[in-house]
């Protein structure tokens, strides 16, 4: 629908479909209508509908027109006014158009790459994070029915990190075969497997075994369902490992990198800040990325009666939710938000609520860290060294050598001066390598530590010439 500044219609209500031809030929009919009329200058409302909206936005955008993003309380609320009792397509466009000339039209800066990508893969690993806790449990429970007591022999929950427990479940199913086979026999079977464990774990599992009481009488089914499961479980534990390590490519491109030098922060909580957030020269202060994250109590003030509610409901949630991550591991892991969270404890606040104060407070870090291209320092706690947490991270990930000094190449792009030097004599220096053998870490990282500063090329040529 096309319309005047004074709502007169000059094209009506028309059915677009989503492709090529019908979106291009939109563009062409509002630009010719626009003419005939000598209508000047437009602006185009397009209401945001999840990711629905986007070739229409994208269509327009690139026919370049002045395109606003409408949001659907915007427009939900001209409808209500305007037509109470009626909820109709023609009244939903009357809607958005009295929304975009009243100003409600949001003029949405473009996020591009490295961001994008990094968002897709940030929110693809929590996906598969959250398939993978459900699946965990309804292995338990399968285990539990001919195993009964198995997964509570290893501590803190870490059977699933146990590739030794979970390969003894899988070769002998039951407390009998386990007996049957006796120590010696597992061991031995662990080792052709080339897995190691200790010998304690094992007369731990034929201690269980010697005590356990009987299966289910479901034994068979459910020994077939959780295998099967733990075949689906190793599938996607392999896809995590892929999009960590992704996600450490693409953070290496971003400033947000230079969060790794706080303590508690690493690759996946910043990989999510980043993600979420994107672009830090799209806020103005950290007070707007605290307001886009909703991290503030609700209000209702009327007269005499003014109470707040619990915190803000309308807000980027997902933003939130990396917000309050980042919280989290900064109170587990850093001294200065961990005493502050302390003190707060003893005032009696609510956990949650104290979670959201510690990521509004961490929040202006982020804005100073990242928008200032700086890295922590102050309240009395030491720096971490970003390019070594980074590199740690991508080899318990089996990153491949080559990618992982590409990616210390890109984040050392962010650093400047001492700190870039600083940064640089963390890094593994390179060894002799014989002839033959598999190139390491540290000779690829040469160019990048003669760059910062860290060995002279004079010097290592000499010693080079020596060998």
């Amino acid at each position: 629908m096309l319309c005047d500044f004074l709502g007169r219609v000059i094209i009506e209500p028309t059915v677009v479909e989503h492709q090529s031809g019908q979106l291009r030929s939109m563009t062409q009919t509002a630009r010719a209508a626009m003419e005939a009329e000598g209508i000047q200058d437009s602006i185009v409302g397009v209401e945001v509908t999840g990711i629905y909206h986007r070739p229409v936005l994208q269509a327009f955008r690139g026919a370049d027109f002045d395109t606003r993003e409408v949001h659907s309380f915007a427009s939900a609320h001209f409808r209500q006014t305007l037509h109470p009792n009626a909820k109709t397509d023609d009244h939903d466009l009357e809607a958005i158009f009295q929304a975009t000339v009243n100003g409600f039209g949001l003029s949405i800066l473009p996020v591009k790459e490295p961001y994008l990508s990094l968002q897709q893969y940030v929110r693809c690993r929590r996906t598969l994070v959250k398939q993978r806790a459900k699946l965990q449990t309804q292995i338990r429970d399968k285990l539990h029915r001919t195993m009964p007591g198995y997964t509570e022999l290893f501590e803190n929950g870490h059977f699933f990190d146990n590739r030794a427990a979970i390969m003894i479940a899988k070769a002998y199913p039951s407390a009998e075969l386990i007996r049957q086979q006796g120590a010696k026999a597992i061991q031995q079977y662990l080792k052709s497997h080339k897995v190691r464990v200790m010998a304690k774990v094992v007369d731990k599992v034929i201690a269980w075994s010697q005590q356990a009481v009987a299966p289910d009488d479901c034994f068979t089914s459910c020994s077939d369902i959780w295998m099967k499961y733990v075949t689906l479980h190793e599938v996607i534990s392999s896809q995590i490992t892929d999009a960590e390590r992704s996600i450490a490519s693409f953070l290496a491109q971003t400033p947000y990198i230079l969060l790794l030098s706080v303590p508690g922060i690493n690759v996946i909580s910043a990989g999510e800040m980043a993600g979420e957030a994107g672009p830090i020269e799209h806020y103005a202060s950290a007070a707007a990325l605290n307001g886009r994250a909703g991290l503030f109590p609700s209000r209702y003030q009327s007269d005499e009666v003014d109470r707040r509610g619990g915190v803000a409901w309308s807000c980027n949630r997902r933003l939130r939710a990396a917000c309050i991550l980042m919280a989290h591991n900064l109170i587990k892991c850093h001294g200065y938000y961990r005493g502050r969270a302390e003190l707060m404890r003893s005032k009696k606040v609510a956990t949650r609520d104290i979670e959201c104060r510690i990521a509004n407070r961490a929040n202006r870090m982020v804005f100073q860290l990242v928008g200032g291209k700086q890295v922590w320092r102050g309240h009395g706690v030491n720096r971490d060294y970003l390019l070594r947490k980074l590199m740690l991270f991508e080899q318990s990930r089996q990153t491949d050598v080559s990618r992982i000094a590409s990616d210390l190449t890109a984040a050392a792009m962010h650093l400047r001066g001492a700190v870039a030097q600083a940064e640089a004599r963390q890094l593994p220096v390179a060894p002799q390598r014989r002839r033959g053998s598999v190139q390491s870490i540290g000779e690829l990282l040469v160019p990048l530590l003669i760059r910062l500063g860290a060995i002279d090329r004079e010097s290592l040529e000499s010693a080079t010439s020596e060998a």
